[in-house]
């Protein structure tokens, strides 16, 4: 599963995709844990309301890695969440 630069996905779609309904929280684990942040894109992977959340290297750097593949934030949000949103 991979999710195009420039969208954003949240915790549970990719739990539901995975096959693990309600997993949000396993998928934030999984994250949390990845070694290669700048290369497996965990970046792209939001809470359901817009918020970014979480990131191993830290939220600054997590909205950094968005804008730069031209996803707004703005306040700890993805502008314009429904138009970027990537579902399995």
């Amino acid at each position: 599963m991979e999710v195009p630069p420039g969208s954003v996905t949240t915790y549970a779609d990719l739990a539901r995709a995975a096959g693990i309904p309600g997993g949000q929280r396993a998928v934030g684990n999984a994250m949390a844990s990845n070694p290669y942040p700048g290369v497996v894109p965990c970046h792209r992977v939001v809470r359901s309301d817009g918020r970014v959340g979480g990131f191993a290297l830290g939220q600054d750097m997590k909205e950094s890695m968005l804008r730069a593949e031209g996803v707004e934030v703005g306040r700890g949000r993805v502008s314009k969440f429904e138009g970027r949103l990537h579902r399995f």
